[in-house]
């Protein structure tokens, strides 16, 4: 059963002091996500995969399209009627030193989104909801009296997931929620999303520019370039045969171990700079980049098509 689903989602910014011209952020972008999977969102930054993200979850108004979320078209509401909905849709942000507030103990964060929605007939009550969450996202009790800064890196992000998850959301979106944190603990909070996930059965868009991490969470993946979403398919078969050139290339330059040579190598690198969001480029956003353009790719831009059985690609290499 669909949880969420964006249909032709955009969202531009106006550019300041150039009157009429806007950087498209999202454009077109439609894609849907079933109860208790993982939908993965990648592409290099500057893509629009946060922006969609936070478009999503109404941090940002969208310009146009439909965000179908548990029936409703969360597009057209206005910040009032979204304030019961948010409870059952929450986000963990990417740097764990800048959103968390430095002025609030812990206790006290992790119990804001309680005293928001109004959950808990009292301050003891929610002190023992705060503290039972502590222990479900592998922190003590006492922490709760301490401040964000007295924690490390990986820490401050256990107590995000706990602010995020202590209304027991069914939607929860992770924008690059491990970017930020030391390898040796990104694999410990990707293992606690993922237990909290078969737990409470949780949905998650989760975004990434790490295609290892993305394969090893997602059930589906999505492909974004330049505001567009250009590849759509399950987890293993986009990783097994990824289709767009721009997803071939991402693929591609994924670091991998030299054995022989005992280091990491970069496999290749993709050739060119992303184009200005401002001034797009005619046709398909990609085709200053792609080794295959043919001179259709610089006329019209391609459609989203289905190339194989539930692998969508917007390339005219498949048309």
């Amino acid at each position: 059963m669909k949880l969420l689903e964006v249909k032709n989602l955009i969202k531009h910014f106006p550019v300041k002091n150039h009157k009429g011209q806007v950087v498209h952020a999202v454009d077109d972008v439609s894609f849907h996500i079933n109860e208790g999977e993982t939908l993965g969102l990648v592409g290099e930054s500057g893509c629009g995969k946060s922006t969609c993200a936070r478009t999503i979850i109404r941090i940002y108004d969208p310009t146009g399209g439909e965000i179908i979320f548990d029936g409703q078209n969360l597009a057209t509401l206005s910040q009032r009627e979204l304030k019961p909905i948010r409870k059952n849709m929450q986000m963990i942000f990417q740097d764990p030193y800048t959103s968390l507030n430095g002025r609030m103990t812990v206790r006290d964060i992790i119990a804001e989104p309680l005293i928001a929605h109004k959950i808990g007939n009292s301050q003891k009550e929610r002190h023992e909801m705060v503290a039972q969450m502590l222990k479900q996202v592998g922190l003590n009790t006492e922490h709760g009296t301490r401040y964000a800064h007295e924690f490390s890196g990986g820490q401050r992000q256990r107590i995000g997931i706990a602010r995020a998850l202590i209304l027991k959301p069914k939607l929860v979106i992770c924008d690059e929620p491990i970017s930020a944190l030391d390898v040796s603990i990104q694999a410990q909070i990707i293992n606690l999303l993922t237990e909290f996930q078969q737990k409470e059965k949780l949905t998650y868009l989760f975004i990434a520019h790490d295609l290892s991490v993305v394969e090893y969470i997602s059930d589906h993946v999505g492909v974004m370039y330049l505001g567009k979403l250009v590849e759509l398919s399950e987890s293993k078969e986009l990783y097994k045969n990824p289709l767009h050139p721009y997803t071939q290339g991402l693929l591609a330059s994924i670091p991998a171990l030299d054995i022989h040579a005992g280091k990491i190598t970069d496999k290749a690198e993709m050739s060119g700079d992303l184009p200005s969001p401002i001034s797009l480029p005619s046709g398909c956003r990609f085709c200053g980049r792609c080794p295959y353009a043919k001179k259709i790719c610089a006329e019209a831009e391609p459609p989203m098509k289905e190339a194989a059985p539930g692998h969508m690609v917007a390339c005219y290499l498949y048309s």
